[in-house]
């Protein structure tokens, strides 16, 4: 034990902290040439920024290949022109196939190194920690250096494992998070294949999960890894339906199950569903925390215990790629919330100046960033408190704005009055709905019991034993 006041042992962290690098601190002990090199960068920057800004005025990118705007024009320029070369129809398929397929999986691969030290440090301002900041400059290459650390991991196979199956759900986990990128818009015509039944699409391929997480817990050989799937599974096909039932409102008020076509609508009647339905946009985003297992429901791998539930028995890269495919997931919960509830690439008019894909990009960081926001806050909560929400709230209330929808819907589809009247009689009937029907849960529930606080019985009465024999006794 140290016999130094506490003003002078406290003197060496106050001085580590301040000499903590920042930004700032980076920025001004640069060298001359770094700092003329950043100036022109910026510059630069600015000017090719302002050039597009005066060809997209001007109108000359409207229809042309190169349009900026929409990368979408290009590869059907390209399609087009291949065809008139006389390129079999195959080839020009797979072309179009590829660059899509290789945008998508570029958007993904880089969000995987960049993702992790994202959230790590937006977590560590959240609890007013520094994060990482070793490896690279201000810890830039420190998820580099976790996948390096991961794939030079002994992989340990259980005895009696199906070793078929055991290495199956950690690729296979990975194909709901790819391909749920597909029915996506992200200009006009940057859509990798825009589906008629899109929405369909989401669901299903959403529930593709499921499989992986059971199929990871069975062929473990682990009692512990199985029963982990099981309350995973349940849990993962509870939400499912709120789900179901969101998607299937916005369905209905705007009659189409094409997501281009969602985004569209709410494009012309400039207006966001989320404002129109926000019981259906909460029942999404909290039933999707759920579906890829994140704070505060990531029941099916809960990172601050010492097991990892379904993927217990899964080491070295393996076990990473269960641990990446959330962050994956993330993003594209972010991208569908966006396009359902948040008007998708479009921001009232101002994707005809700026890119829609910029926009959309935009929109997916800022749900994000929330998931990362909720991680740093909230703790986790119990399995039956989880399923008891899903099945005693949002499903039956899910269910009760499905008909009221669906009345809706067709008074919009028979009403012949400005959309703004209408839309707003909407949005104000279910905002209200939404009030009644909480609060009318929550005494059905007997919430209003569980808020009332009692008094602290330990600070008042002096004495441990005599405050727990208080305490015993019912309030």
């Amino acid at each position: 034990m140290s016999h130094l006041p506490a003003s002078q042992s406290a003197t060496p962290m106050l001085r580590q902290i301040a000499e903590r690098p920042t930004v700032r601190g980076a920025l001004m002990r640069a060298p001359l040439p770094v700092k003329v090199f950043g100036a022109l960068f910026v510059l630069g920057f600015l000017a090719l920024n302002a050039g597009i800004a005066y060809v997209v005025i001007d109108g000359r990118l409207d229809g042309q290949w190169y349009d900026v705007r929409d990368l979408g024009v290009g590869v059907g320029a390209l399609t087009d022109w291949m065809r008139d070369q006389g390129v079999p129809e195959v080839a020009v398929y797979l072309t179009s196939a590829i660059v899509g397929a290789t945008g998508v999986l570029s958007l993904v691969g880089v969000w995987l190194i960049i993702g992790p030290w994202l959230e790590r440090r937006a977590i560590a301002k959240f609890q007013v920690r520094m994060g990482p900041n070793r490896n690279g400059p201000f810890g830039l290459f420190q998820s580099l250096a976790d996948a390096i650390k991961l794939m030079q991991k002994e992989v340990i196979i259980p005895r009696g494992a199906d070793k078929i199956l055991y290495f199956i759900p950690p690729v296979f986990i990975f194909v709901p998070a790819l391909l749920g990128w597909a029915v996506v818009p992200w200009a006009p015509e940057m859509t990798y294949t825009d589906l008629d039944v899109g929405v369909l699409f989401t669901i299903a391929i959403s529930s593709l999960g499921v499989l992986a997480v059971f199929l990871a817990g069975w062929a473990s050989n682990n009692h512990y890894s199985l029963l982990g799937a099981m309350r995973t599974v349940a849990m993962m096909v509870s939400y499912e339906i709120p789900i179901s039932l969101s998607l299937l409102s916005v369905a209905m008020l705007t009659s189409s199950m094409r997501l281009s076509e969602i985004v569209a609508w709410q494009s012309n009647y400039n207006v966001w569903m989320i404002v129109i339905l926000p019981f259906a946009a909460f029942a999404f985003l909290f039933s999707s925390t759920a579906e890829i297992n994140r704070t505060p429901n990531d029941i099916g791998e809960a990172e601050s215990e010492i097991v990892a539930g379904f993927y217990t028995e899964y080491s070295g890269m393996k076990g990473g790629l269960f641990m990446a495919v959330e962050l994956g997931n993330a993003i594209l919960v972010g991208a569908l919330m966006s396009t359902f509830f948040l008007g998708g690439y479009t921001m009232f008019g101002l994707e005809t100046w700026i890119p829609g894909y910029l926009i959309l990009l935009t929109k997916i960081m800022t749900v994000y960033l929330f998931f990362v926001w909720l991680r740093a806050t909230l703790p986790r909560f119990r399995l039956d408190q989880l399923m008891g929400f899903a099945w005693k709230f949002l499903i039956p209330i899910s269910m009760v704005q499905v008909f009221v929808v669906a009345i809706q819907a067709s008074v919009l589809a028979r009403v012949d009055a400005p959309g703004v009247f209408v839309l707003g009689s909407f949005a104000i009937i279910n905002l209200s709905m939404t009030i009644l029907l909480v609060r009318l849960w929550a005494s059905r529930m007997s919430v209003s019991t569980i808020q009332q606080a009692t008094k602290p019985i330990l600070t008042q009465v002096v004495g441990g034993l005599r405050a727990a024999e208080q305490i015993r006794k019912p309030v």
